[in-house]
């Protein structure tokens, strides 16, 4: 039984590269709607704390003060554990 022509390794070659190549693309391609969906949630999570922060009254200093003062006192809890 006849199995046609046989492909060169240039032909196998470059049969493989264009695989590569359209894998690499798709990858972008994936990595960019990654990123794009990770930038959404950030958006999504920092307009939450931002509600947050208004609602109580306090500014982004105000929470970062309080932020920083909490993190200590944990830490240091932590360390004399």
């Amino acid at each position: 039984m006849a199995r046609g022509q046989r492909k060169t390794v240039e032909e196998k070659i470059a049969e493989k590269e264009e695989v590569i190549l359209a894998l690499r693309t798709k990858l972008k391609s994936e990595q960019s709607e990654l990123d794009a969906l990770y930038k959404e949630k950030r958006d999504k999570d920092l307009e939450g704390i931002n509600q947050l922060l208004a609602s109580s009254g306090l500014n982004a200093e105000d929470a970062y003060d309080i932020l920083q003062e909490y993190i200590l006192a944990h830490t240091e809890e932590e360390c004399s554990s």
